[in-house]
């Protein structure tokens, strides 16, 4: 495989450095991943929520009142009844796997239905979580060129599929565009691949590595390749991987890399493991 050359050592710090600036922008953004504060799953029926203790999903942030409402799981759609409403709404509620999902404001709090797998639940972000104001940035390894590499994705059969297990347990089935082999230390390591951006040909990894548990997280980490070409190659620039949400918050639902992205080799480049600043 050919090196990856086509960027000089200081257009490449240049375009890492600006990617994580934007990075900590987007952490830093009020739906960013620091306010996701509380996550609930819902039971067939009536779900009622508030700040109140007697309440299923108990609420708390800014002027949330004792009783908000309910949110009603019936037939697989997900209705709300405000407070106050004798009957649910007609309209069902739109949630994340469709795109834009429907927002529920009360006070700081910004929530929004969610699926993952046959079950539903509640996201719940807090716009004025602590956590923005304390976050200081990601910790790097130091950026290295050398971990700028070229590769080749081998297309997957029609319809083929990875096996995805998230944090929660769940289990899915995830189309594969095919694995992306690369070669590090005289050896060829191969990852299997998801669905990036479409518009922009890109693949997404989700891979573990030998240097996951001490210097990063645990569970692995994320990356979106370069635009695959046309012949099938393709650039990993591995300074650019990055931490999925469980670093951040434990309500989030992060995908687990498959066994076969598990790689016996020290990735030292990208985000190391996140810890927040005392008091965040």
């Amino acid at each position: 495989m050919p090196a990856a050359t086509d960027l000089t050592a200081e257009a490449h710090r240049a375009a890492v450095i600006d990617w994580w600036t934007q990075r900590d922008e987007r952490l830093r953004d009020p739906n960013g991943w620091l306010t996701l504060v509380g996550l609930h799953w819902l039971v067939p029926g009536e779900n009622r929520f508030g700040a109140d203790a007697s309440n299923a999903i108990v609420l708390s942030g800014e002027d949330v009142p004792a009783h908000a409402g309910s949110l009603w799981l019936e037939e697989g759609e997900v209705r709300l009844q405000a407070h106050g409403e004798t009957q649910p709404r007609p309209e069902p509620l739109a949630s994340d796997i469709g795109g834009e999902p429907t927002v529920i404001e009360i006070g700081s709090l910004h929530m929004y239905v969610i699926q993952r797998g046959q079950r539903w639940g509640l996201r719940v972000r807090d716009h004025a979580s602590p956590k923005i104001a304390a976050f200081r940035g990601m910790d790097h390894f130091p950026i290295d060129p050398s971990w700028r590499v070229a590769g080749r994705l081998r297309p997957a059969e029609a319809g083929e599929r990875l096996e995805i297990v998230d944090v929660t347990g769940d289990i899915g089935f995830e189309e594969t565009p095919g694995t992306v082999e690369f070669e590090r230390d005289g050896q060829t390591w191969s990852l299997a691949a998801l669905p990036g951006d479409d518009d922009e040909r890109r693949v997404w990894l989700v891979f573990g590595d030998a240097t996951n548990g001490r210097d990063t997280y645990g569970g692995g980490r994320f990356l979106y390749s370069e635009p695959v070409a046309d012949d099938g190659s393709v650039v990993l620039d591995f300074n650019l991987a990055y931490n999925p949400p469980c670093v951040f918050s434990e309500f989030a639902t992060c995908p687990l890399p498959p066994p076969e992205n598990r790689l016996n080799l020290r990735i030292e480049a990208g985000e190391r493991n996140y810890r927040p600043a005392a008091g965040g």
